[in-house]
């Protein structure tokens, strides 16, 4: 249920951020977004501590945060379309497709276990939706400015993201290799 709220939440989030006539538009979208993020680490320890995991779970989850990632990254960049922030979406959205076509092939090789979800990885998230979540935020808050934090959360982001993808090629090596050498 978390992860579908997750999903249902986008089209919220997005009109939110677009929003001329809703107050704060931003900030609600930040906010609504937030929660999303936050459901994502609630559903992963829920399906952990009470052992509620499924393969539908499984697949649903990475897809609903790759979605909202995506989507998000991809209004940050039109709004504010300047080339690092363009460079950055592409590192987070190129690795997220790398790594989910890295894992999907690993599966049908039998060998999915050895790129699992890594603390590179958490880290990585974590920095990211705190990241975007300033961001789509934008306004100061408490003369804070949200967004320059955001963004450097979100270059934090961009550097694990390229080092958890490192760490997934890394693992997978030894069977792209015997991949290779086995249609030779």
């Amino acid at each position: 249920m978390l992860t579908l709220f997750r999903i249902a939440s986008i089209p919220v989030v997005v009109i939110c951020f677009y929003s001329e006539v809703i107050p704060h538009a931003r900030p609600v979208a930040a906010i609504l977004f937030g929660i999303a993020a936050v459901t994502d680490f609630i559903d992963g320890w829920v399906a952990r501590r009470y052992a509620q995991t499924s393969r539908f779970g499984e697949f649903l989850d990475p897809v609903a945060d790759k979605l909202m990632v995506s989507i998000v990254l991809v209004m940050l960049v039109q709004a504010d379309a300047r080339w690092f922030e363009d460079v950055i979406a592409m590192i987070i959205i190129g690795r997220e497709i790398t790594v989910s076509a890295l894992r999907e092939w690993m599966a049908t090789i039998g060998e999915r276990a050895s790129v699992k979800v890594s603390v590179v990885g958490k880290i990585k998230t974590t920095l990211q939706m705190l990241g975007i979540t300033f961001m789509v935020y934008q306004e100061l808050l408490f003369g804070i400015p949200v967004y320059t934090v955001g963004f450097v959360l979100l270059v934090l982001a961009a550097i694990m993201t390229i080092w958890s993808m490192i760490i997934y090629l890394k693992a997978a090596w030894p069977s792209i290799i015997e991949d290779q050498q086995a249609s030779n």
